[in-house]
């Protein structure tokens, strides 16, 4: 599969036991798969020989290929820093995440453009986001999304809009959603579970709209991927049941087992979307990052040597195995936020069981690391060691289908706590 990247050659995240604390420029033209990610400005000669030209070029050469930065919206995690900043403020701030990323040396910036049904851009589909101004469908004078595109193209940058497919709010009240917003509008769109709005993900109108609310960022903007994170079915919460029994009675005609019906109504959502995608820009990559445990071995002998843990199959509905198997995606980067020698999920033991899942199929693998993990003292040893994420970079070259790494998120990219970033980016 031709590489997407500019040098040539990805989420939200999950609140689980294992995975704590656990993405228009229409002036812009698409540049072709391959083109450098430090493109020099102006197009001038600077004056130096061409030798000393090359050799910037190839310290600047990302050794292990991809590198995002997830940069998450949702409750103003990364960006913006705070709700009710000004235009001119959270523009400022954008800029400083995208020169981060450069000086990090990362070649992909994942932002998240659709955290909870609203938008980033001026959607017509959902309000504006929550996080902009502190007031769900207020415009903030500005177009996040589309100065993001232009702003990392400029730098040499991959811009993947990130979002989330099915979350609606972290409360249960619509009557706090924005005026007009399609659950107020359609209030049976919406299913409640442990005390938060979702969309219903069996029924076919959500599945269209929430495909035309992404689809639009994908027409409207020259961005690089759309990317979906972990949340397709809520997590399991003991003692919280989620109740569709009305919408599989009306939709889960052919299906006796609902868990298998549940699935299908995801694997609708992903093939549908990737169809859609290509229909209207063959270019732009669909990745998904869903949680790093598809199934335990205990389980399905195909699965992981892992467990007892969520399993992505069984627990939120999503076959992300099958979605590789049948080329529905562009790439998968799965979320392997734990250290190696975990004992419930070691890192060593996943990275090749999704190496060989990809291996054939020409979906591109990127790792999800947890650099927010390092040097927070509630977790264990090995996140106290600074060269933990090194270990997981060294021990990654060994998989040839393994394409480069993802970091979350970015206000660890800025502190690179005990200095694990830089440890990582120059294993």
């Amino acid at each position: 599969m031709t590489p997407i990247g500019r040098r040539g050659f990805v989420a939200g995240v999950a609140l689980t036991a294992l995975a704590v604390g656990t993405g228009r420029a229409d002036a812009a033209p698409h540049r072709e798969p391959g083109r450098p990610a430090r493109e020099r400005h102006g197009g001038e000669d600077d004056g130096r020989d061409v030798e000393a030209r090359e050799h910037d070029d190839e310290d600047d050469r990302a050794p292990d290929g991809f590198r995002g930065m997830w940069v998450a919206t949702i409750a103003n995690r990364d960006f913006p820093s705070r709700s009710g900043l000004t235009a001119a403020e959270q523009r400022a701030e954008l800029i400083s995440l995208l020169d981060l990323a450069v000086r990090r040396r990362m070649t992909a910036v994942i932002l998240q453009v659709r955290p909870s049904a609203d938008a980033l851009w001026p959607s017509p589909y959902e309000p504006w986001a929550q996080c902009l101004t502190g007031v769900q469908g207020k415009d903030p004078g500005w177009d996040p999304l589309g100065t993001a595109v232009a702003e990392a193209h400029a730098r040499g940058l991959e811009l993947h809009a990130w979002c989330n497919p099915y979350r609606v709010a972290s409360h249960a009240d619509p009557g706090r959603l924005a005026v007009g917003h399609p659950v107020r509008r359609n209030p049976e769109w919406a299913l409640t579970y442990h005390g938060k709005l979702l969309y219903d993900p069996g029924l076919p109108e959500v599945r269209r709209h929430v495909q035309d609310a992404m689809l639009d960022a994908v027409r409207r903007y020259d961005i690089d991927a759309l990317h979906w994170d972990d949340y397709f079915y809520p997590y399991p919460v003991a003692g919280q049941r989620l109740d569709d029994d009305e919408t599989f009675r009306r939709h889960g005609e052919g299906f006796t087992d609902r868990a298998a019906w549940r699935r299908h109504n995801v694997d609708l959502l992903v093939s549908q979307m990737a169809a859609r995608i290509k229909e209207v820009k063959p270019h732009v990559a669909f990745g998904i990052s869903p949680f790093g445990v598809w199934r335990n071995a205990s389980t399905d002998p195909a699965g992981s040597d892992t467990g007892p843990t969520v399993q992505t199959y069984d627990d939120l509905y999503a076959d992300t195995r099958r979605w590789v198997r049948e080329h529905w995606i562009d790439y998968v980067a799965p979320q392997l936020y734990w250290h190696i020698g975990f004992r419930t999920a070691d890192y060593a033991r996943l990275v090749p069981w999704w190496d060989a899942v990809v291996r054939g199929t020409g979906v591109r693998l990127y790792l999800g690391e947890a650099l927010y993990k390092v040097g927070d003292p509630a977790q264990p040893a090995a996140w106290q060691d600074p060269r933990e994420l090194a270990r997981h970079v060294e021990l990654a070259r060994r998989y040839p289908n393994v394409a480069g790494h993802c970091y979350f998120a970015a206000r660890e990219v800025a502190k690179d706590p005990l200095g694990a970033l830089t440890a990582a980016v120059e294993a």
